[in-house]
Order: structure tokens, then C-alpha cells, then sequence
């Protein structure tokens, strides 16, 4: 795999990979960005969310559960005081809408993403303590 960023101006960068997918990132003004874009920190919480909400997806779905809403969303979240200012906490929730999901399920496959599947978890848990909890809608 190799990835690639383009600086376009200012602080705004065009990245890719090998998938051929671009995201737009910038900075704020303060820093010389025109807040056009995600900053890269932002960026990381969505790789994040997505990452693991992709295998609570896949796990799912094996287990044959219906849903009619599923979001993933990155809460109280902590970053250190002094660079480099990696997380530190952040606070996943899982919230789930649909018509009898069994919690069982529901809190099996977050627990499968957060313990094993999700590449992006384990590395964050090396600086940030990753928690969560999950929301179950009818």
C-alpha cells in the first residue's frame, strides 16, 4: 500500500492511496489554513468510527440482524496538552435502530470490533484509553 499528499495551498493538502480515493484536508487560519477542509486529527476519529462501524456491520450482518438505523460517533474526547497532542480518551457510542435487535448480538459484535477486528482501535489504544457504550432504538 502507499498513500500520497498533495500540497494544494496554504495548509490544504489532497491525499490518496492505492484504492485512488482522494480526502481534502486543511487547518485553521491561525495556522495559516483556510478551514476548507477536515483537519488531520478529525480525519484519524473518522478512521476510527468507520472502522470499527464497518466490522460491527460485517459482524452483523453474519449474525443475521436486521437494523433500520446504525451510527458510530466519537464522544468526550481527550487529547494531550503538549505536543504531540495524540488522544488521550475517547468515548465511542453505537447506536442501533430497529425492530427486536438482540442486545446480545449488538454488544458481541462491538466487543468482536474492539477486542480483535478493528486495526485502527488497536493502534489509537496505544496512547488513547478507547471506551464505549451502545444505544439500542426500537
Amino acid at each position: 500500500m502507499e498513500a500520497r499528499a498533495k500540497w494544494v495551498e496554504g495548509m490544504k493538502f489532497v491525499a490518496n492511496s492505492d484504492s485512488n480515493h482522494s480526502i481534502v484536508m486543511d487547518a485553521s487560519p491561525d495556522v495559516g489554513g483556510h478551514d476548507t477542509a477536515s483537519r488531520p486529527m478529525e480525519v484519524c476519529l473518522m478512521s476510527l468510527i468507520g472502522c470499527t462501524g464497518m466490522d460491527v456491520v460485517a459482524i452483523l450482518r453474519k449474525m443475521e440482524v436486521k437494523w433500520d438505523e446504525f451510527e458510530v460517533k466519537a464522544t468526550e474526547i481527550e487529547r494531550a496538552p503538549k505536543h504531540p497532542k495524540v488522544y488521550t480518551k475517547i468515548k465511542l457510542l453505537f447506536t442501533i435502530k430497529g425492530k427486536e435487535i438482540p442486545e446480545h448480538l449488538f454488544a458481541k459484535a462491538i466487543r468482536l470490533s474492539y477486542e480483535r477486528y478493528c486495526s485502527v482501535t488497536a493502534m489509537l489504544s496505544k496512547t488513547a484509553e478507547i471506551t464505549y457504550e451502545y444505544k439500542i432504538l426500537n
